[in-house]
């Protein structure tokens, strides 16, 4: 299965080290430098571009969070180097490098009007990736590089206000923003997602991190808040932006293996190659693991390319491609009960009597795969798995109209294949979907101020052909009779306007409107089999349209080099999928045509403080109103449930981020980071119907905990970096995740037990000097120190009636299977890098 992936490793290997010897020959020396404001505050991610005077290649830099940078592999001579960072002045200074020296620079960056932006790669920046006066944060490569970072989850735990949970398998991780998607225990909804400025959340709403491989990336972006005037449909949380390491970053070969505990490897290669003219850079993984949980194996190969090209000084062009070929097994959620007594899994291989005493999740299916009789299997005797296929292709123009004014049109070709046999039906679909998308930025004047116009349209359209099956005894996820097919489409286009202008210096007004027409166009065909009958098809047919709008408005203050103050409304709104459309308020297969787009209103305020390199601190406060989110209920007995809306829910809370070197003088690797999200979600007008048997009841959430969300998560790490000396490269960080307990059903009867993890890293990253060590980086970490048992992941639980209508406890609900997946226990992990 991956011998066509490897063979394409090896010879891109390969071709990559005869390209590499050459381009790295004679390449001895380094440059290293500090980017900071007026006030000698450390600037994050100011693009840095080193430009030999004699001429030749340039390279490109970018500054980490305490503003740093380092470039390798410099001939001697002398070098042209710029700084630029939006809100700030573009910055030159020159410097001269001896053959085998080290050269450092400190680069000071003027304030300049917020919404100014020079651009030293000769492409303007995407104003979806930064948006003025919104709530966001970054993560950069220094943070994880010298780290296994086996899933994204790793990575994302450093940003204030976003949390992750293990999804549907051990590479799929369910991504939150401000507890957007905390009630979905499978890939990222209510998010978008992008890299490289290109989509990768297809147009229903759903994007995956099983194509995700942290090595692959020099920083990640997340804009939180509500954002559908900027980002269109399911933007309620906001958007998270990956960005690929350039060629110029790179510039060279890398080749990486990470291995660990539970059979953990993966193995990597980088390469990249740029000057003024193009950048280049390629990433290949295959990632693979035995994993603590009894049938929870995986493999996957990821393939992602970068490529942009200057053609003329007005016009430049962007490719993008990612392929991941993804194969799990995949083993059942447990209830609580189950979780307590063997949480991974031991001895359940094969069904047997002793299963429910051994606390071993198990499916029922139809011993015929139709009807009558059931049998009871195991996850791994059944063969309960996902293999799954994306590919993206993206291609982006932009052209210069004016000094001022760029226009850019970009498509995406996404194509998702799904096999899913996961529980006791299997899913199988097909969902290849392209987005089109065309703005026109402009930055110049308006009413004699300084402004950013942006005004765009896209067009997005998803096919979706898919069919689920039961399963059947015989192993290897035998399949019995059809249960459903789905054929339709989901389509949406839509407008964006926007426009930041500068008030005055140090005032930046921001105002956006986006409008979105989506159609939905399916029929579902449903199999039923009755014993001793004739198979019937029921068809229905769903044909909805939906036409939203999302205004928002923000102000953002600098009073001085300091301080960034910012507030914001803003709006957000999500339509229903196609699935949702097939059963009516009735219960009864038909059109669901009463289901409405759920909406949501958010304010929010925060202040971004830095005092030097020495600290910086982050903080924001947000309350956002839910309108008809979509929930699923059950109408009565012997009814089947259907998606409705709740009416009206409320999310409010903190989050708050510190960096903080304690003593800048006496011990300057030392490092405090930490980020920290409080997320109280509460039902305000919610009554819920529940069926058991043939009793049905009614019952008022209003005021009642939201199940699935996490309301305290803090991250925090001691971090120390040898500065100098002969010890120079060495580090490493102690790290403690705290998330305290969240309920799982709707009554607030059971909950989710919380935990704290203690997590320990070490690296040796040699800087030059050192020969042919300074061109190896080694890491080595122990994550769980402790050896805790506890919940990666839980789903929600149904609350369920007894035989007099009343809701059943928490003794009860502790038996409701098909919540719960274990973390991982203590496991060591250790890598080595090498550079050509």
């Amino acid at each position: 299965m991956y011998s066509h992936s490897k063979l394409a490793a090896v010879a891109f290997v390969t071709t990559a080290i005869a390209i590499s010897a050459t381009a790295q020959s004679g390449r001895d020396g380094v440059l290293t430098g500090q980017v900071v404001d007026p006030g000698h505050a450390a600037i994050v991610g100011a693009r840095i571009e080193i430009h030999p005077t004699s001429g030749g290649s340039t390279l490109r830099s970018i500054s980490d969070q305490q503003g740093r940078f380092t470039v390798t592999g410099l001939p001697a001579g002398t070098y042209d180097i710029r700084a630029v960072q939006d809100g700030f002045q573009l910055t030159e200074q020159t410097a001269t490098i001896s053959a085998g020296g080290s050269v450092p620079v400190s680069l000071s960056l003027p304030v300049s009007t917020l919404t100014q932006n020079v651009n030293v790669e000769a492409e303007p920046s995407l104003i979806t990736e930064t948006p003025t006066s919104q709530t966001q944060a970054q993560v950069s490569q220094a943070d994880f590089r010298n780290s296994p970072a086996t899933t994204i989850a790793d990575v994302l735990n450093l940003v204030p206000g976003v949390t992750v949970l293990q999804g549907n398998g051990p590479r799929d991780i369910s991504i939150s923003v401000r507890g957007s998607s905390n009630r979905q225990t499978y890939g990222v909804r209510n998010v978008q997602v992008f890299e490289d400025g290109f989509p990768v959340t297809q147009p229903d709403g759903l994007a995956r991190t099983d194509l995700t491989d942290p090595h692959a990336y020099s920083s990640i972006d997340v804009v939180e808040g509500p954002s559908s005037a900027l980002y269109g449909n399911y933007a309620s949380g906001g958007a998270i932006n990956f960005h690929t390491r350039s060629g110029s970053e790179i510039q060279g070969l890398e080749v990486g293996a990470d291995f660990g505990s539970f059979g953990y490897y993966n193995d990597y290669v980088t390469y990249g190659a740029g000057n003024d003219r193009y950048q280049l850079s390629a990433f290949v993984s295959n990632v693979r693991a035995d994993q603590a949980t009894v049938n929870n194996q995986y493999n996957t190969v990821t393939t992602n390319i970068l490529a942009t090209f200057v053609a003329t000084p007005r016009d430049r062009m962007t490719f993008k491609f990612i392929n991941n070929d993804l194969n799990t097994n995949l083993s059942l959620r447990l209830s609580r009960t189950q979780y307590q007594m063997n949480p991974y899994q031991h001895g359940c291989e094969v069904y047997s009597a002793a299963f429910a005493t051994n606390g071993c999740a198990s499916i029922s299916v139809y011993a015929n795969g139709y009807n009558g009789t059931r049998q009871s299997l195991g996850a791994a005797e059944a063969g309960l798995n996902r293999h799954d296929r994306r590919t993206i292709v993206g291609g982006r123009y932009e052209h210069d109209l004016t000094q001022a004014t760029t226009w850019q049109t970009q498509f995406v070709w996404d194509n998702r294949d799904a096999d899913q046999p996961t529980s006791a039906t299997t899913y199988r679909g097909t969902l290849p979907s392209f987005n089109v998308m065309s703005n026109v930025l402009r930055r110049g004047l308006f009413s004699n101020k300084q402004s950013t116009s942006y005004v765009g349209g896209f067009f997005n359209y998803e096919n979706i052909n898919s069919q689920s099956s039961n399963l059947m005894p015989g192993g290897n996820a035998t399949l019995g009779g059809q249960v459903q097919t789905v054929v339709g489409n989901h389509l949406n286009s839509g407008f964006r306007v926007r426009e930041e202008i500068a008030l005055a210096e140090r005032w930046t007004l921001v105002a956006g409107l986006g409008g979105e027409y989506t159609g939905l166009n399916a029929i579902a065909n449903n199999f039923t089999y009755p014993t001793g009958g004739t198979p019937t098809i029921s068809p229905v047919r769903a044909n909805r349209t939906f036409f939203n709008v999302a205004p928002e408005v923000g102000l953002q203050f600098r009073p001085d080099h300091a301080w960034r103050l910012h507030a914001r409304l803003g709006t957000g709104y999500g339509t229903p999928q196609a699935t949702q459309l097939f059963t009516n308020a009735q219960g009864q297969f038909g059109n669901n045509t009463t289901l409405k787009t759920q909406r949501n209103l958010g304010v929010d305020g925060g202040a971004d403080w830095s005092l030097g390199a020495t600290l910086q601190i982050s903080a924001a406060v947000f309350y956002e109103w839910f309108h008809d989110e979509q929930v699923t209920q059950s109408p009565g007995v012997n009814l089947q449930s259907y998606t409705f809306n709740a009416p009206a829910s409320a999310h409010r809370g903190v989050q708050a981020s510190l960096d903080w070197h304690p003593l800048p003088q006496k011990l300057a690797g030392a490092r405090v980071r930490a980020s920290y999200l409080y997320d109280n979600q509460i039902y305000t007008d919610y009554t819920e119907q529940l069926t058991t048997g043939s009793v049905t009841n009614s019952f008022s959430r209003n005021n009642n905990r939201i199940p699935g969300v996490q309301p305290h998560f803090l991250n925090a790490r001691i971090v120390y970096d040898q500065p100098t000396g002969v010890l120079r490269g060495f580090g490493g960080y102690v790290e403690t995740n705290w998330r305290d307990n969240y309920v799982l059903d709707n009554a607030n009867f059971l909950s989710s037990p919380g935990y704290t993890l203690l997590n320990l890293s070490t690296h040796y990253d040699p800087p030059l000097g050192h020969g042919a060590l300074s061109r190896l980086r080694f890491f080595f970490d122990i994550q769980n120190l402790a050896n805790k048992t506890y919940v990666a992941s839980a789903g929600n639980i149904t609350n369920t009636l007894n035989a007099l209508g009343q809701q059943n406890g928490a003794s009860v609900l502790m038996g409701s299977t098909g919540s719960i997946y274990a973390g991982t226990p203590r496991a060591s992990y250790g890598g080595v890098r090498v550079r050509f």
